[in-house]
């Protein structure tokens, strides 16, 4: 399905929704510490704001898979080097908590720190996406 037999707005919205409940989640799991788990969810809420821009730039489902950079350069973003460096970290903060052969060294980096610092890039790259939108 593409084109006119979607509800474009509807899908964009989904996305929007579901990427603003999981921000609100990121935020519970960085205040109890759970900061690896918070990360994880950082890059839940900016892959759906993602799919949300892809959805609504090429009216279509978005495209499958979480590696953040790839579905960021199918669209028209212009991205700051930053921004493209984040969005290739971020990514990792996927696999790396998902797969137990990954968790124990990405445990040992998710100090409180280190997970501030990634929880303010979060930030700003969600509201810049939210601009986009």
């Amino acid at each position: 399905m593409t084109g006119k037999s979607l509800n474009i707005d509807n899908i964009v919205n989904h996305w929007m929704e579901s990427s603003d409940k999981d921000y609100q989640t990121m935020l519970n799991l960085f205040s109890s510490s759970d900061y690896n788990w918070a990360l994880f969810l950082g890059h839940l809420v900016i892959e759906k704001l993602l799919k949300a821009l892809y959805v609504k730039q090429y009216e279509k489902h978005a495209i499958m898979g979480h590696d953040l950079l790839r579905l960021a350069s199918k669209m028209k973003l212009k991205l700051t080097e930053d921004q493209t460096d984040w969005l290739d970290r971020l990514t990792t903060f996927n696999i790396n908590t998902r797969y137990d052969s990954y968790k124990q060294e990405f445990n040992k980096l998710c100090t409180k720190e280190f997970a501030e610092e990634w929880k303010l890039k979060i930030e700003l790259l969600r509201k810049w996406l939210k601009e986009q939108l």
